[in-house]
């Protein structure tokens, strides 16, 4: 049955709707990014750019990296904006935008994030590089979905009770990267991350300014909860969603932060901007050999 046109959303030009992509602009290989103006910033190592759009906060183009096409686009912060990439993105592999139906052949699209992050363990160094093995969401956006079977309650039942969390907040669902991609994506160089996923970045990360938040002590209880062995490594905005969508939807993914901030010891990077560009030649190194 064809998709109705007020749930799959058309342009006049024929691309996706928020993205404003056309199916042949993807590559099956994708870099997320937060930050419009990192596409920049990852596309200078670029052999090529065979095209390139912005709307909105989305900024997208596409490429090859030593022979690799490559398509590298901007979410903009948090996960609400990673639901609206991850099934624009899946509809330009996976549907048929002529007659509106879901093609019979699935492609699976290889997305890797490079973000930013903040450890609150104050053994984890500014600068050091974190694969996201494991995700708690935060947010909400998983429960919008039938999602239960990618999701690991043995983990967030005991988290839950951990923190004594409010019920009148979301509560916390827990998602895995892709284990082949992900490992690919690991080495000596990078640490393996068990991360949070918040929905803001002062309140909800625990940052106080001129607001105090409802449970002052959340990331002190957040440091010490310990599940096999493991503790929560970082704090960012997007992990949990990219890895749950992209589950759900069939797709490879993993999660690549270089930590800006350190909030257990209140230190920050004397230059971000280099330690992102290190991830992101990190990154495009790996991602040559997929």
């Amino acid at each position: 049955m064809a998709i109705a046109e007020s749930e799959l959303i058309l342009n006049q030009d024929g691309s996706i709707y928020h993205l404003n992509l056309k199916p042949e602009h993807l590559a099956e290989t994708v870099i997320t990014v937060g930050d419009p103006d990192r596409v920049d910033q990852v596309k200078q190592y670029f052999d090529n750019i065979e095209f390139k759009i912005q709307k909105r906060e989305f900024h997208t183009q596409t490429g090859t990296y030593q022979g690799k096409r490559i398509t590298v686009i901007s979410t903009g912060i948090g996960t609400d904006n990673i639901d609206i990439v991850f099934n624009e993105l899946d509809a330009l592999a996976n549907i048929d935008f002529t007659s509106r139906n879901i093609k019979q052949n699935h492609t699976s699209l290889d997305i890797i994030r490079i973000g930013t992050t903040g450890a609150i363990q104050a053994d984890i160094a500014v600068d050091s590089f974190i694969v996201s093995e494991v995700a708690i969401g935060f947010d909400s956006l998983l429960h919008f979905y039938d999602s239960s079977h990618v999701q690991f309650p043995q983990i967030s039942a005991p988290l839950i009770k951990h923190l004594d969390w409010d019920s009148n907040k979301s509560a916390p669902y827990v998602v895995t990267f892709d284990k082949k991609l992900g490992r690919h994506m690991q080495s000596d160089e990078t640490q393996k991350g068990f991360t949070i996923t918040n929905v803001g970045f002062y309140g909800p990360q625990g940052r106080v300014l001129r607001l105090p938040t409802s449970d002052a002590k959340l990331n002190e209880k957040i440091a010490s909860f310990v599940y096999a062995d493991k503790k929560i490594t970082n704090l960012e905005m997007e992990t949990a969603g990219i890895y749950g969508m992209a589950k759900l939807l069939g797709h490879r993914a993993v999660s690549m932060n270089v930590v800006l901030a350190n909030r257990a010891t209140g230190t920050f990077s004397q230059n971000p901007k280099k330690a992102v560009d290190r991830l992101i030649r990190y990154t495009l190194d790996k991602i040559k050999r997929i």
